[in-house]
C-alpha cells in the first residue's frame, strides 16, 4: 500500500525509512498561526497543547489527502505536529540563536513534556474515505549541568532554530538530554507505535507498508 507523508520533515522522514517505509511526501498548505487563530477566536479560549498538535495534524493531512486523492493515489496520508510544554507554556520552534540560547538556559534541569499529534487519513477512489487520529506525549528530562558554552555551540550548529522545542534527541542534542519517558520516536517527530495503531484502525496492517528492503 503506498503511503504519503504530508510533512518536509527530515526526522519524520527517517523514522519511516528506519521502519521499513519509503514514504511519498507533499508539503501541506496550511498556514498553521491563521488555524490556531481562528479556532480560539471562535471559541474564545486558548487551545491546551494536545489540541493544538492534533488539529495542525488533522489540518494538513486533510489538506494533502485532497490533493493526492484528485491525482488517483489509493493509500494513506500521514500527517503530523509536535509542541513542547513546560510549566503550561508552550514551546514552539525557536527560529533565531538568540532565543534558542534563552530557551536551553531555561530548559537545563527541568523537565517537559512533548505532544506529538498524528492523523491517518486512507484514500481512495478518488477521495478521504476515512481518518483515525490521535496524540502521543514523552517527557524529556534536560541535564542539569549543560554549560553556557556547550548551549552556546550547540545553537551555534543552526539545529535547534527550527524544531519544536529547540532540541533534537537524535543528533546534536540527544548527550544533553537525561531521560525520555515514553515512545523515543514522539521525541524525534512523530510516535511510530501510535500510528501503528491509527492505520489498524482504517483496516490497514503494518506490514503491508513496509516497502524498503
Amino acid at each position: 500500500m503506498r503511503v504519503c507523508l504530508a510533512s518536509t520533515s527530515p526526522a519524520r522522514l527517517t523514522l519511516l525509512r528506519q521502519a521499513g517505509i519509503e514514504p511519498e511526501t507533499m508539503a501541506p498548505d496550511v498556514d498553521e498561526d491563521a488555524v490556531i487563530a481562528a479556532v480560539q477566536h471562535d471559541e474564545a479560549r486558548t487551545l491546551p497543547a494536545a489540541e493544538h498538535v492534533l488539529l495542525l495534524a488533522r489540518r494538513k493531512a486533510a489538506d494533502v489527502a485532497e490533493r493526492v486523492a484528485a491525482a488517483g493515489f489509493e493509500g494513506i496520508v500521514i500527517g503530523g505536529d509536535s509542541m513542547f510544554e513546560i510549566d503550561g507554556e508552550i514551546l514552539g520552534k525557536p527560529y533565531t540563536a538568540e532565543a534558542a540560547v534563552a530557551r536551553w538556559r531555561a530548559m537545563r534541569g527541568r523537565t517537559g513534556i512533548l505532544h506529538s499529534g498524528h492523523s491517518v487519513v486512507r484514500v481512495g477512489g478518488g477521495r478521504a474515505e476515512a481518518e483515525a487520529h490521535g496524540v502521543a506525549e514523552a517527557s524529556v528530562t534536560f541535564a542539569a549541568d549543560i554549560t553556557d558554552d556547550e548551549i552556546a555551540a550547540y545553537v551555534a550548529t543552526g539545529e535547534p532554530l527550527h524544531v519544536a522545542g529547540a532540541f533534537t534527541i537524535d543528533s546534536l542534542g540527544g548527550p544533553f538530554i537525561d531521560t525520555v519517558h515514553g515512545d523515543p520516536s514522539t521525541v524525534v517527530g512523530m510516535s511510530l507505535p501510535t500510528v501503528r495503531r491509527l492505520a489498524r484502525q482504517l483496516d490497514v496492517a503494518w506490514p503491508t507498508l513496509w516497502n524498503r528492503s
